[in-house]
C-alpha cells in the first residue's frame, strides 16, 4: 500500500493532477476495511505533499456522485506512457482511478517527478499520533540490543508463493491447502525451477540454520515481525529462544482490536528503528524497511538468500559445507549491498 501510494504521487505530478487520498483495497489479504487515516497521519501528508502534488480528502461534490474511469496502467513503464495515453483520459473525464503500475521505471522520470515521489515516500507518509506512540511502546518493551527479523511462513504466503516443503506438520499441511485456492503448488522440474529462482520463502527451522551460520549466537534478543499464522515457528524458538513479538509484549483492546495493516505498521516501525534487520524474503514492506533504514543511515541489513540456499542444498550441501557456502554468498552479498533497496539520492533535490 505505501509503495502503491508512493507511485501514485508520482503519477499525479507527471499528470498534473490532483491526488484523492486512497480507499485500501486489503480485504483479498486480512479482509477487513481500515483506510488511509487509520494507518497514516492524513494532514501531514497534505501538508509535506504541497509545493509537490495537491492532495485532498474527499472528492469536488460535482464529481462525488460519479464512479471513476477505470485506467490501467500495469503496463506503463515511463513518463511518455502516462502523458501520451492516460493524460488524455484524465482529460476528458476530469477524475479517473489507476491501477498500480509495478513495472514502471521511475528511473525515467523527470526530476520534478522523481522528487515528488520521494518526498511522500520518505517524508511526508508518517503513522498517526496514536500508531506511533503504539510503536513506540513496543520499542521500549524490547530489551536492547535487538535484532528485528521479518519472517514469512504464513499459510496465504506459502500458498501464494506454490512451493513444496517436505516434513511439514499436518497442521501446517491443512492450513496451507485450505489457503491454496486454485494456486496449486508446482510439481517436478517446474517445482526445482522455481525453487532454484529464489521464490519459496525459507522455513523457521531453515531461517534459523542460516542465522547461525552467520553466526549470531542463540541467546540473541529477536523481535519477530510477522503476521498471524506463522507455521512451523518451534523450528525458530527451539534454536533462539529470546523471540518476542507483538502480541506478547503489547496487552489491551486496543491492541487486540487493531486490523492486520495496523499491525503490520507497528512490525515496520520497530524494525526501521531496530539495532538491525534481517528479512528472509524481499517482497514491498522488505525493500521499504531496508530504504528507510538506509535514508536513517542504519546500515546493518542483510537479506537471506534464498536462491543460494535452493542452488547449495540441490547440490546435496549438508551441514557444515553448507554453512560454509552460506556465510561466503552472504558476506558477498552484504558487502556489496546486493537485494538492499537503497533511498535514490533525487530525495534530496530542491525544486
Amino acid at each position: 500500500m505505501r509503495r502503491d501510494l508512493c507511485d501514485g504521487v508520482g503519477v499525479a505530478r507527471l499528470l498534473n493532477a490532483t491526488l484523492v487520498l486512497p480507499k485500501f483495497e486489503v480485504a483479498a489479504y486480512w479482509n477487513e476495511s481500515s483506510g488511509f487515516a487509520d494507518v497514516f497521519d492524513a494532514d501531514y501528508f497534505i501538508q509535506e505533499m504541497s509545493g509537490f502534488v495537491t492532495v485532498v480528502k474527499d472528492l469536488p461534490a460535482e464529481i462525488a456522485s460519479r464512479e471513476p474511469v477505470q485506467v490501467d496502467c500495469s503496463k506503463r513503464k515511463g513518463h511518455f506512457d502516462y502523458t501520451e495515453s492516460v493524460l488524455p483520459a484524465l482529460l476528458e473525464h476530469h477524475y479517473i482511478s489507476i491501477t498500480p503500475a509495478v513495472s514502471q521505471r521511475r528511473d525515467r522520470y523527470p526530476l520534478y517527478a522523481k522528487a515528488a515521489l520521494c518526498q511522500a515516500c520518505y517524508k511526508a507518509l508518517r503513522l498517526t499520533r496514536a500508531l506511533e506512540n503504539k510503536g513506540s511502546e513496543l520499542l521500549e518493551a524490547i530489551p536492547k540490543p535487538f535484532l528485528s527479523l521479518h519472517l514469512r511462513f504464513e499459510p496465504d504466503m506459502v500458498a501464494y508463493s506454490q512451493c513444496e516443503y517436505e516434513n511439514l506438520s499436518a497442521a501446517s499441511m491443512k492450513a496451507i491447502s485450505a489457503a491454496q485456492g486454485d494456486r496449486k503448488p508446482w510439481t517436478g522440474d517446474a517445482a526445482r525451477v522455481w525453487r532454484s529462482r529464489g521464490k519459496c520463502p525459507l522455513t523457521p527451522n531453515e531461517t534459523a540454520f542460516i542465522l547461525q551460520t552467520l553466526g549470531i549466537p542463540t541467546n540473541t534478543t529477536i523481535y519477530l515481525a510477522a503476521g498471524d499464522g506463522l507455521m512451523e515457528i518451534g523450528g525458530l524458538t527451539s534454536v533462539y529462544t529470546n523471540v518476542f513479538t507483538k502480541s506478547t509484549l503489547l496487552s489491551g483492546e486496543d491492541f487486540t482490536s487493531m486490523h492486520g495493516n495496523t499491525k503490520a505498521a507497528l512490525d515496520y516501525y520497530v524494525s526501521i528503528n531496530s539495532d538491525s534487520y534481517i528479512a528472509t524474503y524481499f517482497g514491498n514492506m522488505d525493500k521499504m524497511v531496508s530504504a528507510m533504514r538506509a535514508f536513517k543511515g542504519l546500515f546493518k541489513t542483510l537479506f537471506l538468500n534464498r536462491r543460494a540456499f535452493a542452488d547449495f542444498t540441490s547440490q546435496g550441501l549438508k551441514g557444515v559445507r553448507l554453512s560454509e557456502a552460506l556465510w561466503k554468498i552472504q558476506r558477498h552479498d552484504f558487502v556489496m549491498g546486493i537485494g538492499s533497496a537503497l533511498p535514490d539520492c533525487f530525495c534530496e533535490s530542491k525544486l
